[in-house]
Parts: structure tokens; sequence; C-alpha cells
């Protein structure tokens, strides 16, 4: 028994509490890996796991053994990567997630300039506005907007994000400037559906204190360059993030209010997996956006 890719597959299979999904992730066939499991229980005189028709856990033997295993393999992996000078170089199949907007504006225009720098790196990017689990899902590498909650995930700051409230001058001709948040109520806002109180806009007194206020509006969109297009068509404000309004806020065609008022705590930040070696891959990628990016975004850059 190759003792190894028994414990390599023994791992995928806690992990993914699947046979058929190790399998795939370990480009093996379902029953090598089934033959794999066997031939380690038989070894160790134990059954690692439990398995009914519609589910498959680990037993109390097995969960010791997997923290045992998943540290052996992960620092042999990690002496790999340390004396390799393979790994030099980066190289290979780097998967990377962002949101639509900034993904969609940002990181896919960047991508071109990326690969032309480091030729032996494939890039993977999926764009979507879910929160994604790296480690289940297999990414490398996310970008993230807002504020980051305590996890056991590297982050790295890129860029703060300042958000503003904006409308169409032809809006602002026909229905006047709100001097103060309060003054919203008396206008149509569009709202981000995707926020679980989407209708309440957060902004502080200039004593820095919060001022919620409830906004009203007919359109809501789950979609940040869907609800800039409906601001400019002049339907009402819209509070958004400026590296979707930026180049509009540039040329004049949203106009912005309240700046006082709101409320700057979020950043982009690259976020990856805990590494005491970080893969070349990942370093250049992330290394690649804050020069493109930061410290002071070109999306509010004035010409």
């Amino acid at each position: 028994m190759d003792r190894l890719a028994a414990l390599e597959a023994f791992v995928k299979v806690a992990e993914t509490q699947s046979f058929s999904e190790a399998a795939r992730r370990l480009r093996a066939s379902k029953s090598v890996v089934s033959r794999q499991i066997a031939a380690l229980e038989a070894e160790l005189g134990a059954r690692l796991f439990q398995r009914t028709t519609r589910s498959m856990t680990l037993t109390e033997a097995g969960r010791g053994y997997f923290e045992r295993a998943a540290r052996i393999l992960a620092d042999l992996e990690e002496a790999n990567l340390s004396v390799s000078q393979l790994q030099a170089t980066p190289r290979g199949r780097l998967r990377v997630n962002a949101p639509m907007s900034l993904g969609l504006l940002h990181i896919a225009p960047a991508l071109p300039d990326f690969l032309a720098r480091y030729p032996e790196v494939d890039v993977d990017l999926t764009m979507n506005d879910r929160f994604v689990d790296l480690v289940d899902e297999g990414f490398d590498v996310a970008v993230r907007v807002g504020k980051l909650d305590d996890s056991s995930l590297v982050a790295r700051k890129l860029a703060s994000v300042r958000r503003v409230i904006c409308a169409s001058p032809d809006y602002l001709e026909a229905r006047g400037t709100p001097q103060t948040p309060d003054d919203l109520t008396q206008h149509d806002c569009l709202c981000y559906s995707n926020l679980s109180m989407a209708h309440e806009w957060r902004f502080v007194t200039e004593k820095g204190e919060p001022w919620p206020v409830t906004v009203k509006g007919r359109l809501n969109i789950n979609n940040g360059d869907a609800l800039k297009i409906a601001a400019l068509r002049g339907l009402g404000f819209v509070n958004l993030p400026t590296f979707i309004a930026g180049s509009e806020l540039q040329a004049g065609t949203l106009v912005t209010v309240l700046d006082r008022f709101i409320p700057q705590d979020a950043s982009v930040s690259a976020v990856y997996p805990h590494s005491r070696h970080l893969s070349p891959k990942v370093r250049a990628f992330v290394d690649f956006l804050a020069e493109r990016i930061g410290p002071r975004p070109y999306w509010d850059l004035v010409e």
C-alpha cells in the first residue's frame, strides 16, 4: 500500500464526505479511492468512517486520525514548497473569486496585463455576489469589499472604498438637493436589494454618531451597475461605491450629495487561506492588484 496516497485519499474523503468528490479532486477513480481507504482501515485495524445510505461521517478513531493526517500532509506540502526551486516562478492554475461589479469593471480588465506578466499562470475567475468559502470551494484567492469579519483567512487591504449618494444633474434640477440625510425621505431612492436592510441607509452626524435613514423608492435592483444606469436616467438617488460610479462622477453625469455625512469604513481586500509559505502565484496576483488599485484607487482620482 502506498501509505502517502492512502493518507491523501483519506483526508480528501473526510473533507468532502464523499468518495466521488474526493476521487474527482484527486483525479483518480472512485474504486481506487475506496480500495485505498479499505487498505488503510485494514492496516490500522479500525473503521475510520461510519457509512449509511444517506451519509458518511468520521468515527471517533477517524476524527483523531484525520487531525494528525491532515497536519502531516500540510507539513509535507510546506516542506516541498520551501525547498522547491520550481516554485520560485509563479505558475499553474489560479482560481479567483470577486464580486460581480468590481470583478467586471476592474478585476477582469486587469487580467490581460497580469497574464502577460506571468505567462505560466492560468486564471479561472468566478464573479458573483454571494459569500464563498475559499477552502470548501477550492479558490486560491478572493477579492472582497466591505468590513471583513475575523476569520482564519489572511487579508491584505488593497484600497479604501468610498461610498457616495449621487443622482443625475437632471434629477437634482427637477427635485432639488438634500441638505441633510433626513431630506432623502422626500426623494426617490434606488435600493440594492441584496442587502437585508436595503432601505436603511447609514449616515453619521458631524460628531460621528449613527444617523440611519429609511428611504423609499419604486425601483429595487440586486446589481450596482443596473442601479447606476437607473440613476443616470434620472430615476433618483443611489448609494454606490465609487468603484462603480467613479467614471460617471469624473464626467459629471452623476453628482454627489451629503458627502460629509457618509461613513467611510470599508475596504477592497484580497483574502486567501493561511499558509506559512504563500504560493508564488497567489503572492504575484495579490501584489499585482495592490500595485494596480491602491493605495489611492484610480477610480477616485480627479483629472
